[in-house]
């Protein structure tokens, strides 16, 4: 049997954080946004992580060339790196005019499994923008507001570091909307977890939104967590690092995307309460007497099954880079 032996070795009681907010109009009209980008000489680069996301990536994709590289070039580079999909979906984003990279190909000589964490980290050696911008590729009622509305704050206060999207989700099943009750991985396992254990990570409202932006100089300091664990690393690494007053949310009203399935969500439970246990055993909150496990035990369509689920942790890309020179092949 699994025991965890919990000791209060240190809390880290930030009873209220001065993270900043904005709301995504105030950085309204995107033109002034451009003026600043211009002043402050930063190079941006747009990531978005993609599996098997040609129903919805290739309109995304579109949209942003067109609105923020073209129209207005807020962007200077607009990369999709695909997860080794098994549909169109690296085609048609290069047709829409991403660079499209696969996880494969890149830091060939660093192999690392399938997923988001992993895309995003290996992203780091094939852009070259100052401030990075992630954008999820299930997104159903995309607009610009999910990148200049991340860029604003990087773009006009220097004091920020790390931006985090928040919005109000609505679960979308069979065509019927349900208010408020979308993100609920993050209400049944993250809330809780970082009130009890990591309360200034707590009052981010919603710390797996899968929206941020950050400089690049803080990012390639932190580990990643491969998988869907990424989220949760990203924040908790970042927060080490910085003050909360370097740390903004911006209010993007509403989002809507794919819904996932029970069995999806168990999954992506089960690698984030693993990144969550890895990260509090680092910080001497829990001391585990065996190590995590990596099999899920889930109900299938013809009962129980196992599922290997492992949330590998990647070193700091810029200790990466150190070491090596990535090889990287070029676009789809």
């Amino acid at each position: 049997m699994l025991y965890y032996h919990i000791e209060i070795f240190r809390m880290s009681l930030l009873s209220h954080p001065m993270f900043a907010h904005h709301h995504h109009t105030d950085f309204l009209p995107v033109e002034k946004l451009l003026a600043s980008k211009d002043r402050a000489g930063a190079g941006v680069s747009l990531v978005i992580p993609a599996y098997n996301e040609a129903e919805t990536l290739p309109a995304l994709v579109g949209t942003i060339r067109r609105e923020l590289v073209e129209r207005i070039p807020l962007l200077d580079e607009l990369v999709v790196m695909d997860c080794m999909s098994t549909d169109d979906t690296a085609s048609r984003a290069g047709d829409e005019g991403a660079a499209v990279y696969s996880l494969n190909h890149v830091l060939r000589d660093y192999p690392v499994g399938p997923g988001k964490g992993a895309a995003l980290w290996k992203s780091l050696f094939v852009t070259t923008g100052d401030i990075l911008v992630c954008v999820d590729a299930d997104i159903t009622d995309f607009d610009t507001r999910f990148v200049y509305g991340l860029l604003g704050p990087l773009l006009t206060e220097e004091t920020i570091s790390f931006v985090k999207s928040h919005y109000a989700r609505p679960l979308v099943l069979d065509n019927n909307a349900f208010e408020q009750h979308g993100g609920r991985v993050t209400e049944i396992l993250v809330r809780p977890m970082l009130s009890a254990f990591y309360p200034e990570a707590s009052r981010i409202y919603q710390p797996l939104s899968g929206e941020y932006a950050f400089r690049r100089n803080l990012i390639e300091e932190i580990p990643f967590s491969h998988g869907y664990g990424i989220e949760i690393q990203l924040l908790l690494s970042v927060l080490r690092k910085v003050e909360p007053s370097a740390v903004c949310q911006v209010d993007m009203d509403e989002r809507r995307h794919r819904n996932r399935p029970l069995g999806e969500l168990t999954t992506m439970a089960f690698g984030i309460l693993q990144t969550l246990m890895r990260n509090l055993q680092e910080d001497g909150l829990v001391l585990l007497n065996h190590p995590l496990r990596e099999t899920l035990f889930a109900a299938g369509g013809d009962g129980w099954r196992d599922r290997e689920v492992r949330e590998v942790e990647l070193p700091p890309a810029r200790t990466v880079r150190a070491d090596q020179e990535p090889a990287t092949e070029a676009a789809l």
